[in-house]
């Protein structure tokens, strides 16, 4: 009973803030958990699969004006002139790393996914984000968590 009422706090909260995604994803959730019994497994693959095929629909879509000649070379080799390029270069690669880190903070610590989802929740909500970072919100709190502990010792 505790996972209906706190998905449908989520869902009164992305109701209220107009936040589409955040309420068709809880609305995906409870109707998956209302047919539980036949979606078990199916939950259960989209809880450990669903992330790396979230990244590949998010690549996918970064791709697209690619395939459709929006993007070319050009565009890559402008990319390297600019101020403004070389801090995306540097904040892609930042991304990938804390990414990564992330993948591991959630995977030693599974816990720490509902500080996650609360925060990405707030993000959201309060200050009109987009819920595409908790992996990168997990590799942040890992590389903080980390810096705080060198000053600890």
């Amino acid at each position: 009973m505790e996972s209906w009422s706190f998905l449908a706090i989520i869902l009164i909260v992305a109701l209220i803030a107009k936040n589409n995604s955040l309420a068709f994803a809880t609305v995906v959730v409870m109707c998956l958990k209302l047919i539980s019994p036949w979606t078990k497994n199916v939950m259960n693959i989209i809880n450990a699969k669903g992330i790396n095929w979230g990244i590949i629909i998010i690549t996918v879509a970064i791709l697209i004006p690619i395939a459709t000649g929006e993007i070319g070379f050009g565009d890559l080799i402008n990319a390297f002139k600019s101020p403004i390029g070389w801090v995306a270069i540097i904040c892609g690669i930042g991304v990938a790393i804390f990414s990564a880190k992330g993948v591991s903070l959630i995977g030693a610590s599974p816990q720490i996914t509902v500080a996650l989802v609360i925060g990405t929740i707030i993000g959201v909500v309060v200050f009109k984000g987009v819920a595409a970072g908790p992996i990168i919100a997990a590799g942040m709190t890992y590389v903080i968590f980390n810096f705080i502990q060198i000053f600890i010792k």
